[in-house]
């Protein structure tokens, strides 16, 4: 009991109201560096062996992963620095930026086309994917509109299908490429805000069977798509086919036991798992580093997660609801896509091309879920100085 008494002591003392030159989550900021940290361990054992066979420097994608994180802190920084109300004044602009990258991916000789998907422009350091944009822009333009149209949302019956139509002008695009992954990602961003305003209850009810349904159908419309499917339900049922890279993710958990093999003695990510270094970063920890070690990981991403859902609770308490509904919204979207990427690799849902936030490699991922970091920090911020000023209020 005392170490836990301790332990809650320290949390407090990390998190509360500090000082002038303290007014900023150093729980989360701490969060964010340790994940980036751990990711860049991860992906520089796990992509020795496809740099080597690729472009014959073992640390080839290490290299570049470090330059990602370096990029990723430098935009959180530069991001932190943004008021919220500049995130406001400019949603539309945000906005109508992600369809324009989305549709311009799409164009032959603009949009690169690697494993049958078109989804990324090549720039001058990495290969930039419109998806991750996308999952940021609506987060915005959500924020925006719930917070200018709080009252009709909750109050009027249909009122949720205007959100869902500006998430399907996205998802359309994403689907073109094809991105399924990410357009549930989009889908669970506005369910989950919806039912943060506290749409009418019977819209939820039939926008998630809705939703369910299309889901469905997107799954069992694709020749592709059905055989990760059928390929996830029993992936020996074909392990050198459709159920390959499932097969080989648990053949790695099953190596990696408790307490792992130990840092750099993976088996499976010597040419046996496919994206070892970026859909499957998990499985490669989980047989180096075992339970412990995807323990670990899970535990920082769900203390960041609950760190972005009470800098959310906070702000509305404040009566701040834009910052509050885009606090909400990433910590949506960070929480199943990490629940996703690991679900798929333990074989308990369809393999999707998600990365694990701050974890995977791939530079779209990193930094701009590091600018949605630094959005989190400069909410929080702004809280604590509001709180400030009301508790100098109080006092004179």
């Amino acid at each position: 009991m005392r170490f836990i008494e301790n332990f809650k002591q320290n949390y407090q003392h990390w998190t509360r109201l500090a000082p002038a030159n303290l007014l900023y989550d150093r729980a989360l900021f701490w969060l964010f560096i340790s994940l980036l940290l751990i990711g860049l361990v991860a992906v520089s054992s796990a992509s020795i062996p496809v740099g080597t066979r690729l472009f014959n420097d073992s640390f080839y994608f290490a290299k570049r992963d470090a330059l990602y994180v370096v990029i990723s802190i430098v935009a959180c920084y530069t991001f932190l620095q943004v008021p919220m109300d500049s995130w406001q004044k400019y949603h539309a602009y945000i906005f109508w930026s992600a369809m324009f990258l989305l549709v311009l991916v799409l164009i032959p000789g603009i949009g690169a086309k690697i494993n049958g998907a078109r989804r990324w422009i090549p720039l001058v350091f990495f290969n930039f994917q419109p998806a991750e944009f996308a999952k940021l822009a609506l987060t915005c333009f959500l924020a925006s509109y719930f917070t200018r149209r709080y009252d009709e949302v909750r109050s009027k019956r249909l009122s949720a299908f205007k959100p869902m139509i500006v998430m399907g002008l996205l998802g359309g695009l994403l689907l073109l490429q094809p991105d399924l992954g990410s357009t549930i990602v989009l889908f669970i961003i506005t369910f989950g805000l919806l039912f943060i305003v506290g749409a009418n209850f019977w819209q939820f009810v039939a926008l998630g069977f809705s939703g369910v349904l299309l889901i469905l159908w997107l799954a069992v419309s694709s020749a592709y798509r059905l055989k990760r499917l059928t390929g996830f339900m029993d992936p020996f049922q074909d392990p050198y086919g459709t159920g390959f890279q499932l097969s080989n993710s648990l053949m790695a958990f099953g190596r990696g036991e408790f307490s792992g093999e130990g840092l750099g003695n993976s088996i499976q990510k010597l040419e046996y798992l496919p994206e070892a270094h970026t859909d499957f970063v998990m499985a490669v920890i989980g047989e180096e580093f075992g339970f412990i070690g995807i323990f670990f990981v899970i535990v920082l991403l769900a203390l960041l997660v609950f760190r972005a859902m009470k800098i959310g609770r906070e702000s509305l308490q404040l009566e701040q609801r834009f910052k509050g509904f885009f606090a909400f919204g990433v910590s949506f979207w960070i929480f199943f896509q990490g629940f996703v990427n690991l679900g798929m690799a333990l074989g308990l849902l369809p393999t999707k091309g998600l990365t694990f936030p701050l974890v995977s490699y791939g530079g779209s991922s990193l930094i701009i879920m590091s600018i949605t970091i630094g959005v989190l920090l400069r909410i929080d911020h702004e809280n604590r100085l509001m709180r400030g000023g009301q508790a100098r209020l109080r006092d004179d």
